[in-house]
C-alpha cells in the first residue's frame, strides 16, 4: 500500500526500540543476534524513520553520489531522504566496495550518510566481512587501480543482524540442533575486531513488553540530539559522536568520577579492547545527549556498557 514502515508498528520490545534509537541519534552500528522471526529485519527497515533530516550538505553529497552512479531517479533534483541499502549476503566483496575498470561506487558508498543493512552477517563470505572494517574505521574506502587510487565517501550507520547459530535456536538448547563445534565455526565468521565496532543486542532484548511510541516521536528525540552534536562539533569535521576519535573523545566527553570509575572497572572485568572502551564512551555521549546531559554520568555509562556487551559471551562457546 506503500505506507512508510514506522516503530508504531513493533511490539513491545523496548531495549531494542531503545537502542535503535541511540544509533539513529549518534550513527553508531547496530548488531542485532536473535532466532529467525524476532523482529531483526522489522527493526532495522524502520530505522531511517527514526533518524534526524538530513543537513543541505549531506543531501548534495548523497546527490552527487548517486549521480555518479547513475541512480538518480528521472526528474529527482536533490536526494532528501536518507539513503537505506540492504544487499543481499551473496554479495560480492567488488559489489559491496566498489570497482569496475572505471570505479563507481558500491553499496558502502551508495549507503553514505544513511543505513547500510546487512542480515544474515556471517553467510557473508569473510572476505567481504573483513572489506568492512577499513569504511567503519576511516568512514571512506579506498580502491586501487593502476591508473591510481580512488576515494569514496563511506560515513554510515551499519546494522547487522545474525542468528547465534546455524539452525538459529541457541542457546534454547530443546530446539537447537546444532553441535558445539558447528556452532563455533559458525560465530568465528564473524572476528572480534569487526564485533568490537558494534553495539549488540541479543534475542533478550529482541522481545517483551513496552509502549508502541511512533516513529515521529522517536525521530524528535534523535534530531535533538543531533543539533547538540552539530552544535558541539561546528569547529570540527565530524557530524556525529560515533565519528569522534582519541583526542576529541578527551575534548568532548567528559566523564563525572562515579562514571570514569565505573568504567574502569568495567574495562577491566569485561577485558575491553581499547577500541570497544572508546566506544563505549562514544555511547555514553549519545545518551547523555538524548538527556541534554553536559557531562557523562553514570546511567549512560550503564547503559552503553549494557550494550557493548550485550551477548559478547556466546562467542566463547
Amino acid at each position: 500500500d506503500g505506507k512508510e514502515p514506522d516503530f508504531s508498528e513493533v511490539q513491545g520490545q523496548t531495549a531494542a526500540r531503545r537502542a535503535a534509537l541511540i544509533a539513529a541519534a549518534g550513527f553508531h552500528n547496530l548488531l542485532m543476534l536473535g532466532p529467525p522471526g524476532s523482529g531483526k529485519s522489522m527493526i532495522a527497515r524502520r530505522i531511517p524513520t527514526i533518524m534526524p533530516p538530513m543537513s543541505e550538505e549531506e543531501q548534495m553529497e548523497v546527490t552527487r553520489i548517486y549521480s555518479i552512479a547513475g541512480m538518480l531517479a528521472k526528474g529527482e533534483g536533490v536526494r532528501r531522504e536518507r539513503p537505506f541499502r540492504a544487499p543481499h549476503h551473496t554479495i560480492s566483496p567488488q559489489a559491496l566496495a566498489g570497482g569496475g575498470k572505471q570505479p563507481s561506487p558500491g553499496e558502502i558508498t551508495l549507503a553514505h550518510r544513511g543505513v547500510l543493512f546487512l542480515d544474515e552477517l556471517p553467510e557473508m563470505t569473510r572476505t567481504t566481512i573483513e572489506i568492512l572494517r577499513q569504511p567503519l574505521e576511516e568512514h571512506r574506502i579506498v580502491i586501487s587501480r593502476v591508473s591510481g587510487n580512488y576515494v569514496f565517501p563511506a560515513s554510515f550507520l551499519m546494522v547487522a543482524a545474525m542468528n547465534p547459530c546455524p539452525c538459529g535456536f541457541y542457546p534454547d538448547l530443546s530446539r537447537c540442533t546444532c553441535a558445539p563445534g558447528d556452532i563455533s565455526r559458525y560465530l568465528s565468521r564473524v572476528s572480534q575486531p569487526f564485533l568490537d565496532r558494534m553495539e549488540a543486542l541479543s534475542y533478550e532484548d529482541l522481545h517483551g513488553e513496552g509502549r508502541c511510541e511512533s516513529s515521529a516521536k522517536m525521530r524528535e528525540k534523535a534530531t535533538a540530539a543531533a543539533e547538540i552534536q552539530a552544535a558541539r562539533y561546528r569547529q570540527e569535521s565530524i557530524h556525529f559522536n560515533s565519528e569522534l576519535k582519541a583526542g576529541q573523545i578527551e575534548k568532548y566527553c567528559i566523564l563525572e568520577k562515579a562514571a570514569e570509575e565505573l568504567l574502569e572497572d568495567a574495562f577491566r572485568r569485561l577485558r575491553l579492547s581499547a577500541r570497544s572502551y572508546h566506544g563505549i564512551i562514544r555511547t555514553a555521549r549519545t545518551i547523555a545527549d538524548l538527556d541534554g546531559a553536559v557531562k557523562i554520568g553514570v546511567p549512560h555509562i550503564s547503559e552503553a556498557i549494557c550494550f557493548r556487551s550485550a551477548d559478547k559471551s556466546i562467542w566463547r562457546i
